[in-house]
């Protein structure tokens, strides 16, 4: 690999800012593949321009990045699935039961209510972060509307509940990964060392409690605090121009006529969605667990070794086939009916597709530039032991939001910082969970991050005002989680 330097960063940076100032993410992403390609061929405008071409049509030798943008596309057809057939009106009507109850208790508790059981569903969902950043913005954007809270709430409420839960629960492919990794750093005991990390890691933990306080109290800062003043005043749920991750078609789309609305209808193709995450983590990662006396243990082990992609993918697969069942059974939808449904909600989950399939591509162009390890190479040497903890969660912050993927983040990262935690005598679990921290802080940051592009389609927010109005929570996690790594730096 060629060593390009400074210039390994600049397209990343600039899509980034790009992106943020005009919210031309489209246009700023293909111009970052575009910028990193010329940098690659020497500066020379017509054979940089064919290879970021390529570039873009190679993400599709990736079986997984594949396996992503269809689910990202198939997405489309359960969610018009479920709002023909009514089961969101019907979901709707089983909350405002609830929040009829609660706003008898006092007037306003319903929206706290609405936003922790929002919260609570995205920690639950843990196996894996797609499916829960899908759910919690599917199952309650119908009622944050209703109560006039702002998308970009609902947005952050699910991104917030997604990645920190899947680092801090790691009985998911997250976790497997991440021991993947520890192993070929010489890690023997990775499962034991992931678990002892895990108290150590403190921006998944800060960001949960921020999320928390600021559901309970409404202490909202920055753009977010426009954003629910905005709707308290005009009842609009987004700011004017924005261009929400789904269209008015998906959200809105018109339920069918003549019908009862059940919640069933709902929750039955969501809830299969996400039992199957497991069930089809254990089925793709079953031939590669030694056999063990019982079922239950290799089951458990199988999860951990199962396909992330393959099993988001499956699971809606599924979830929309069991809704086809459903609906045909109860004479809601004819077969015609069900495969224009399809072809509708596809075609109009191509943008989210696009969207993706050009962070991938940046993040492909990026590897091949050596972003990471430029970063990292140029700051190792400077490192004390003392503030190595929290300058490795800064170092990986920063890759992280160059590059939008933690999962990179971590196997550039931890490469590195764990033969720099053993020759300078740091603790090495604290190490471990700082450089984990640090993917997931600068992931949650960068508007290059397929869990926050997910977030954002699923709670039908524009993605840049997600971003934004996140950036501030975000920010003071990471602060204070810098805090507490210098603290620990020197008293461990």
């Amino acid at each position: 690999m060629n060593d390009y330097g400074f210039l390994s960063i600049l397209p990343p940076i600039i899509a980034i800012i790009f992106a943020l100032r005009t919210k031309q993410v489209y246009i700023a992403l293909f111009f970052g593949i575009w910028f990193s390609w010329i940098i690659m061929s020497d500066w020379n405008l017509l054979t940089g321009s064919l290879a970021a071409i390529e570039g873009m049509v190679n993400v599709f030798k990736s079986e997984g990045n594949t396996r992503t943008i269809m689910f990202s596309a198939l997405v489309g057809a359960l969610l018009l699935f479920i709002q023909y057939s009514r089961g969101v009106e019907g979901f709707v009507n089983k909350l405002n039961i609830l929040i009829s109850y609660f706003e008898k208790k006092k007037t306003g508790y319903s929206r706290v209510i609405v936003q922790l059981l929002a919260m609570f569903t995205g920690i639950i969902l843990f196996v894996e972060t797609s499916i829960s950043s899908l759910t919690v913005g599917t199952l309650y954007r119908p009622i944050f509307d209703k109560l006039k809270i702002p998308r970009e709430k609902l947005a952050y409420i699910a991104d917030s509940s997604s990645a920190p839960t899947s680092i801090l629960i790691p009985f998911n492919a997250w976790g497997a990964f991440i021991m993947g990794l520890l192993v070929t750093q010489g890690i023997e005991h990775p499962f034991a060392t992931l678990i002892t990390s895990i108290k150590y890691n403190f921006y998944p933990i800060v960001t949960l409690l921020i999320l928390t306080f600021v559901i309970i109290f409404k202490k909202d800062i920055g753009s977010m605090a426009k954003a629910e003043k905005r709707t308290k005043e005009t009842g609009k749920l987004m700011n004017e121009g924005a261009k929400p991750m789904l269209s008015d078609t998906v959200t809105s789309y018109p339920p069918k006529e003549g019908i009862k609305a059940k919640a069933y209808n709902m929750v039955i193709p969501l809830v299969t969605m996400v039992l199957m995450m497991p069930i089809n983590l254990a089925y793709t990662g079953w031939s590669n667990v030694e056999k063990y006396h019982s079922f239950w243990n290799h089951f458990s082990q199988a999860i951990g070794k199962g396909s992330g992609s393959s099993s988001v993918l499956y699971a809606v697969l599924t979830a929309i086939l069991v809704a086809m069942i459903l609906y045909r059974s109860q004479g809601i939808m004819k077969t015609k009916e069900m495969v224009d449904l399809t072809l509708k909600g596809i075609s109009e989950l191509m943008p989210l597709a696009l969207l993706m399939m050009l962070a991938f591509a940046i993040g492909e162009a990026c590897n091949q530039l050596g972003t990471g390890q430029y970063i990292a190479n140029v700051s190792k040497d400077w490192i004390s032991p003392e503030f190595l903890p929290a300058i490795v969660f800064v170092i990986s912050s920063f890759i992280a939001f160059s590059t939008g993927t933690s999962w990179g983040t971590f196997a550039i990262m931890l490469a590195i910082s764990l033969p720099m935690a053993t020759i300078q005598g740091a603790d090495t679990t604290l190490v471990i969970a700082a450089t984990l921290g640090g993917g997931v802080f600068g992931d949650h940051c960068s508007p290059i991050s397929d869990t926050s592009i997910i977030s954002s389609m699923a709670s039908a927010s524009d993605h840049i005002d997600h971003v934004k109005t996140q950036l501030p929570y975000a920010l003071i996690g990471g602060l204070i989680t810098i805090i507490l790594y210098v603290i620990m730096g020197f008293l461990i």
